[in-house]
C-alpha cells in the first residue's frame, strides 16, 4: 500500500463545485438527503436505546462494545458483495427492498423489547441482523450519490452526507436519552422502523434516469474478481484505505467506551450520554461548514493529520477528566476531526473511481472503514473489561498521536481524484476471424511496437503506467518482451480471464485516463501497433 505512484503525467484538479450547500438545491438529492438524515435519527436513537440497556449489565464494557461491534461487524463479510449487487443489478431497486426489510427487523426489536423478552442475546442478534442491513445498503447508497449530483458538486454531496450523519448524531442521541428516561427503549426501536419507510419512500418518488450503458449485465464471480483486481492495482484507492484503517482503529476506542465513561466515571443517565453523543455531532456540523476553506488551506494530508490529532485529545479527556462540561466541549472538537476525516477519505474515494466499479470500490472502503470500527471497538471493549476503561483510552490516543504522525511517511497520493473517470469508448470491436463465445478464455492478447532506439527510455515508462492500466480493467498477467530476431520490436502480452471480460475492456471499463495511457505509449512507436487475439475455446 505504501508503494509511490506510477507516472501519471499532468492533471487537472476537479472544479470546484460553487457553494458547499449546492446539491441541496436539487430536488432528488435534497429528498433523499432529508430521508436519509431521518433514517440516521432512528440510528442513533436506537443505538442510545441497546446500549443503555446494557450499560448497567456485568461486564458493561464488553457488552456495549459488542452492540456497536454487533452493528459493524457484518460489513467485513456482506459490503463486497453488496458492492458486487450495487453494480450489477439496479441500486434503486436493491435499495427499497433493503429498507422495507430494515423496517421489519427494527419493528420486530420494538415489539419484543415492548413484551420484556429482548435479552442481552435477543438485542445483540437483532442489531446484528440490522448491521446486516446496513451493510448491504452502505455500497448501494454511496454509488448513487454521483448519479444525483454533477462531478464538481461531489466534494459538496459527501460533506453534506457526512453532515447528514453528523446532525443526526447531534440530535438523536439526545431525543433518544429523554425518551428512554421518559418511556423505554422500545419506543425509540419504534421510531427506527418508521424512519426506514420514509427512506423507502424516498426511493420509489425517485424517477431514475438510464445509467450509462455496459452491455450484458456482469456475472457474479467475474464481477467479484473485478472489482478486488481494480482495487488492487488503484495505488491512489489503496492510500485511502490504508488511512482509513489507521484512523478508525483506534478511534473505535471512544465510540466503544464512550456508555461506561458516561455513566461510571461521570456518573450520567441516558439523558447525559445522550447529550455527550449531541456534542459530537455539533462538533460535526461545525467540521461540515468548515472543511471546504480549511481543506483549500491547508491540504488533505495536514487535516487527516489535525483530525487524527482532535480525536487522541478527545480520547484523552474521556480517560482522564471528569467534570462533565469539559468532556463535552472536547467531544466538540473531537466530532469535528472525525468529520473532516470522514469527509477526506470519502470524498477523494468517490472522486477516483470510476462509474463501472464504484460501488465495489466503496463496498471495500467500508469493509475497511466500518469492519475496523467494529472489530476495534470490540477488542478495546475486551481491553477495557480486563484492564480499565482509563488505560485502554490512553492506548487508543496514543496510537491515534502515531497516526498523525505516519502521515509524514504515507500521506494520501496528491493527484488522486483529479484524473479523468469518465467512461468513454476509443477502442473499435476486436476484428476476428473465428467467432468466440463470451465464456471463451482465458484470451491471450499481443500488441506489438515499434520503437527508435531514441524513445526506448520514454516507451517503456509509459509501457510501466499502462500496465497497471491493464490489470485495472481486466488483466490477470502483463509482461513486455522484445523480440530477439528484431530489435526495436516489442510486444506487450496481457492475459483477461474470458472473451466477455475482454469486450468490457473495449467498452464499459475504459476511462478517458486509461484511454490517455494508452494513446502514450502508441505514440512513442514508429507506426500504428499491431494487435493479435489469441482466444482459448470452451470445451
Amino acid at each position: 500500500m505504501a508503494g509511490s505512484v506510477p507516472n501519471e503525467g499532468p492533471a487537472q484538479p476537479p472544479a470546484g463545485g460553487g457553494s458547499s450547500w449546492a446539491p441541496l438545491r436539487l430536488p432528488i438529492f435534497r429528498s433523499l438527503w432529508i430521508a436519509q438524515l431521518g433514517s440516521n435519527v432512528g440510528t442513533w436513537m436506537q443505538t442510545v436505546g441497546a446500549q443503555w440497556m446494557l450499560v448497567h449489565q456485568p461486564n458493561a464494557p464488553t457488552l456495549t462494545s459488542l452492540v456497536q461491534a454487533a452493528s459493524l461487524l457484518p460489513v467485513l463479510f456482506l459490503s463486497l458483495p453488496a458492492g458486487v449487487l450495487a453494480d450489477v443489478l439496479d441500486r434503486r431497486r436493491l435499495l427499497i427492498v433493503l429498507s422495507v426489510a430494515m423496517t421489519a427487523v427494527s419493528t420486530a426489536l420494538a415489539i419484543l423489547t415492548a413484551a420484556g423478552l429482548t435479552t442481552p442475546s435477543v438485542l445483540i442478534a437483532l442489531v446484528f441482523l440490522m448491521g446486516c442491513g446496513s451493510a448491504l445498503t452502505g455500497p448501494g447508497w454511496q454509488a448513487i450519490q454521483p448519479e444525483l449530483v454533477p462531478r464538481e458538486q461531489i466534494p459538496a454531496a459527501a460533506s453534506l452526507g457526512s453532515l447528514n450523519v453528523n446532525l443526526a448524531r447531534a440530535v438523536g442521541p439526545a431525543l433518544a436519552g429523554v425518551l428512554v428516561a421518559a418511556t423505554g427503549p422500545e419506543v425509540v426501536f419504534g421510531i427506527n422502523a418508521a424512519s426506514f419507510l420514509g427512506v423507502a419512500a424516498a426511493l420509489v418518488a425517485w424517477h431514475r434516469g438510464s445509467p450509462q450503458a455496459q452491455g450484458v449485465p456482469e456475472r457474479m464471480r467475474s464481477a467479484l474478481s473485478a472489482g478486488t483486481r481494480y482495487v488492487r492495482n488503484a495505488p491512489g484507492v489503496r492510500r485511502v484505505l490504508l488511512r482509513a484503517a489507521l484512523f478508525v482503529v483506534p478511534a473505535s476506542a471512544l465510540w466503544g467506551l464512550l456508555p461506561v465513561v458516561s455513566s461510571q466515571r461521570l456518573g450520567l443517565g441516558a439523558g447525559g450520554y445522550g447529550l455527550l453523543l449531541g456534542a459530537l455531532g455539533v462538533g460535526a456540523i461545525i467540521g461540515a461548514v468548515t472543511i471546504k476553506r480549511v481543506r483549500t488551506k491547508v491540504g488533505r494530508s495536514p487535516l487527516l493529520a489535525l483530525s487524527s490529532l482532535a480525536f487522541a485529545a478527545g480520547t484523552a479527556v474521556a480517560a482522564t477528566v471528569t467534570q462533565t462540561a469539559v468532556v463535552a466541549v472536547l467531544m466538540v472538537v473531537t466530532g469535528t476531526g472525525w468529520l473532516y476525516a470522514l469527509s477526506t477519505l470519502n470524498t477523494t474515494l468517490q472522486l477516483a473511481l470510476p462509474g463501472w466499479v464504484r460501488a465495489r470500490g466503496l463496498a471495500v472502503y467500508l469493509m475497511v472503514f466500518m469492519g475496523g470500527q467494529g472489530v476495534g471497538t470490540l477488542v478495546w471493549g475486551l481491553l477495557a473489561d480486563a484492564t480499565g476503561t482509563r488505560g485502554t483510552l490512553l492506548a487508543a490516543a496514543a496510537l491515534l498521536l502515531l497516526t498523525a504522525a505516519s502521515l509524514a511517511r504515507w500521506p494520501l497520493h496528491e493527484r488522486t481524484g483529479t484524473f479523468d473517470r469518465e467512461i468513454v469508448a476509443p477502442w473499435p470491436e476486436p476484428m476476428i476471424g473465428a467467432s468466440a463465445e463470451p465464456g471463451d478464455g482465458p484470451v491471450l492478447v499481443e500488441v506489438t511496437y515499434e520503437v527508435a532506439d531514441g524513445q526506448l527510455a520514454a516507451f517503456r515508462a509509459a509501457m510501466a503506467a499502462l500496465a497497471v492500466s491493464r490489470r485495472r480493467t481486466g488483466a490477470v498477467h502483463w509482461s513486455l518482451y522484445e523480440d530477439a530476431e528484431q530489435p526495436g520490436s516489442w510486444v506487450e502480452v496481457f492475459e483477461v480471464p474470458s472473451w466477455e471480460e475482454h469486450l468490457r475492456q473495449h467498452g464499459g471499463r475504459l476511462t478517458a485516463y486509461d484511454a490517455e495511457l494508452a494513446e502514450r505509449a502508441a505514440a512513442l512507436a514508429t507506426g500504428e501497433p499491431r494487435v493479435r487475439h489469441l482466444v482459448t475455446p470452451r470445451g
